[in-house]
């Protein structure tokens, strides 16, 4: 077997606390910018705690109906039954399908909050900073009507 000091142990298991309550916190904080979010657009803000139903909400104030969320669920579905189907490649096909619908969602949750390309790139690239930015910040919700989108 392999001789680790306890020191050693020590301070691998300080590390991992110090960077699991770093993820917990940058997750709570997305947690409540998308709660605002969601209370910004006049849906409910508990929403944003439920996966499945986060994604649903999501879909009806950004597009107006519910097509992200059908794209979104199924390209979800696909990528991981594909590999159990013995169809590996359709999971990759499923995951770049994701990739394409979180910028189409980023682009579309920019506009809706009537800002531009740049809050968008900014969404796609860092959503830590730009999320927070866009629920605490003076961001009003325009609506996927009002600014030509169906």
């Amino acid at each position: 077997m392999y001789n680790v000091s306890p020191d050693a142990l020590a301070a691998l298991g300080g590390f991992i606390l110090v960077v699991a309550l770093i993820g917990l916190a940058v997750a709570i904080l997305m947690l409540v910018a998308v709660w605002k979010i969601f209370s910004k657009a006049g849906k409910p803000g508990w929403a944003a705690i439920i996966p499945i139903y986060a994604n649903y909400v999501m879909s009806s104030f950004l597009f107006g109906n519910s097509s992200y969320f059908i794209a979104t669920t199924i390209a979800t579905v696909l990528y991981w039954v594909a590999p159990y189907m013995g169809i590996s490649f359709l999971s990759t096909v499923a995951n770049i399908a994701n990739i394409v619908l979180y910028i189409i969602l980023s682009i579309k949750m920019s506009k809706v909050f009537g800002k531009g390309g740049g809050f968008a790139a900014g969404l796609i690239s860092l959503p830590v900073i730009f999320y927070p930015i866009l629920g605490f910040g003076s961001a009003e919700y325009i609506g996927p009507q009002e600014i030509g989108i169906d």
